[in-house]
C-alpha cells in the first residue's frame, strides 16, 4: 500500500497528470482505488464494459487481443482510458505478466475531476493520439518475411 505522500509523489509522474495542479493531485490522488493482481491474471478481457482506467504502480502488464500482443506497460503508464470516454466495451484484454499494484479511476472520479481541472482531458486526448499512432505503425510495419525479402 502506498502512503498518501508516495501515491501522491507517484501519480505526479503519470504522464496525463503531469500538468495539474498539487492541490488536484491530492484529491484525486486520494479517491483512487489500490488493487493488487497475480501474475499471469486478466485484469479485463476485450468485450467487457468499462469504466475505469488503471495506472501501474509496479509490475507489467500485457495488453493484448487473443494472442497477439499490442504493448507492454509498466509502472507509470495507464491503460483502459478508452472506454471511460465512449461507453464501448473494452478494445483489447489486459493481462499481468508479474504481480501488479494499480490505482483505479473510475469514470464518476475522473468526469469530476475534467470538471474541475480540463486540462486533465487534454492530457488524455494526447495520449491516446499518441496510442493510436503506434498502433498504425505497427500495423504499417512490414512483416518478417517482407524484411527478408527486402533485404536478400
Amino acid at each position: 500500500m502506498l502512503t498518501s505522500v508516495d501515491r501522491l509523489l507517484f501519480v505526479r509522474g503519470v504522464p496525463i497528470f503531469q500538468e495539474l495542479r498539487d492541490d488536484f493531485l491530492v484529491r484525486l490522488a486520494s479517491v483512487m482505488e489500490e488493487l493488487s493482481f497475480p501474475a499471469k491474471h486478466t485484469i479485463f478481457t476485450q468485450g467487457q464494459e468499462g469504466r475505469a482506467l488503471y495506472i501501474v504502480v509496479s509490475g507489467q502488464v500485457r495488453v493484448h487481443i487473443g494472442d497477439r500482443d499490442l504493448a507492454q506497460l509498466g509502472s507509470g503508464t495507464c491503460f483502459g482510458e478508452m472506454s471511460l470516454f465512449d461507453a464501448e466495451p473494452r478494445s483489447a484484454s489486459v493481462s499481468t505478466l508479474a504481480p501488479c499494484e494499480c490505482l483505479v479511476l473510475t469514470q464518476q472520479q475522473l468526469y469530476e475531476a475534467i470538471e474541475e481541472t480540463p486540462g486533465i482531458a487534454v492530457n488524455i486526448i494526447r495520449l491516446l493520439s499518441r496510442r493510436i499512432r503506434e498502433l498504425n505503425q505497427k500495423l504499417n510495419a512490414p512483416a518478417p518475411a517482407e524484411e527478408k525479402k527486402l533485404v536478400g
